[in-house]
């Protein structure tokens, strides 16, 4: 009779293993890699040769600007509708913050007007930083287009040639290579 008692608990254990993997799984995020090529550690290889550069790959999780954004936006402060009950009213009588997008985070002291201050200045943090790495470090240039408002029409209208005037090609056209 141990035989089936057995079998059921090994049943029960990988049922149990089955259930965290799934849980795993889905908790996971996307990543990114990139390689590069670095300069060794090593300028010169013991028999006085250069070394040659390192291939470098680094792994990092990816996170989506709307996400980052929530993140940020519950950082000291819960969201509205997990906030209203006894527990966080209690909280925001005696100044306790409590945060985080379920609203189950304690974050430290702080009155709800100031938790909403932080939480804007987290948010402008985050899209002071979005908007840098957005944007080019080094600004492109351009010509100036020119401006309508310089000159008259009347200057800019080509005056007619005589037919009689023509000018005498001295060279052909050639036709380009390309």
């Amino acid at each position: 009779m141990p035989l089936p008692l057995d079998r059921l608990r090994l049943r029960s254990l990988l049922l149990l293993l089955s259930l965290s993997s799934l849980q795993a799984a889905a908790v996971a995020r996307p990543v990114v890699c990139t390689t590069t090529l670095e300069a060794p550690s090593v300028l010169l290889i013991e028999g006085g040769e250069p070394a040659s550069p390192v291939e470098v790959t680094r792994c990092a999780r990816v996170q989506s600007t709307a996400a980052l954004m929530e993140e940020r936006f519950y950082t000291w402060t819960a969201p509205y509708a997990s906030g209203v009950n006894i527990r966080h009213q209690l909280a925001d009588i005696y100044g306790f913050a409590v945060a985080g997008p379920d609203g189950e985070r304690w974050m430290g002291f702080g009155f709800p007007d100031q938790t909403i201050v932080w939480d804007g200045s987290a948010v402008e943090n985050t899209y002071r930083m979005l908007l840098e790495n957005q944007s080019d470090p080094i600004p492109w240039r351009t010509v100036d287009i020119p401006n309508g408002f310089s000159g008259s029409i009347a200057e800019d209208m080509a005056s007619p040639v005589p037919d009689g005037v023509q000018e005498l090609e001295v060279f052909s056209p050639v036709r380009a290579l390309w």
